[in-house]
């Protein structure tokens, strides 16, 4: 037998709402980085997507109001970066607004087309953008993977209940 859901405290669809019940889904971090006019941009995401085997795509949200929105609504190439458990900091630095994100503490280097890879992650891939949909206050983006590597070692890290957690046995 299974429990049937309490309609008495349900809500009406809203920011707070939609936000609570993603409170409760565990997600894999990432950091997206592109080639920003000014230098290197990079943002913390929970959206990352598989799309497509064949070709290989994913997709990731941003906000239109995000600080790295201007350089992804332009960039033809960008980095999606699996962090590890060991990674909690950079997440936290790239998801915190007016942080330096590229500063001394973060190692990286630029990599095919321009686009900026992280060090010591999990695993890294460069794709080509393919789309930007509107959805909302944000865009997904499409892209295309055109290289990358998964030779890193490690737990991923993961958000749940507004926090960066690893994975427990």
């Amino acid at each position: 037998m299974t429990a049937t859901p309490d309609l008495g405290t349900s809500q009406l669809a809203s920011p707070d709402l939609l936000r609570s019940v993603f409170r409760q889904h565990a997600a894999g971090v990432a950091v997206i980085t592109a080639r920003g006019e000014t230098g290197p941009v990079g943002f913390t995401a929970t959206s990352l997507s598989s799309v497509s085997a064949q070709p290989p795509m994913l997709s990731f949200g941003i906000s239109t109001g995000a600080s790295s929105w201007p350089a992804i609504s332009g960039a033809d190439h960008v980095g999606v970066h699996i962090l590890g458990e060991h990674q909690e900091q950079l997440a936290a630095t790239f998801a915190r607004s007016g942080a330096d994100r590229f500063g001394a503490t973060t190692v990286w280097h630029e990599g095919p087309e321009g686009v900026p890879v992280l060090g010591g992650v999990l695993a890294w891939l460069v794709c080509r953008v393919v789309a930007r949909v509107p959805a909302g206050d944000h865009r997904i983006v499409i892209a295309e993977v055109v290289l990358g590597d998964h030779a890193g070692s490690g737990r991923p890290l993961l958000y749940h209940q507004g926090r960066f957690n690893g994975l427990r046995d």
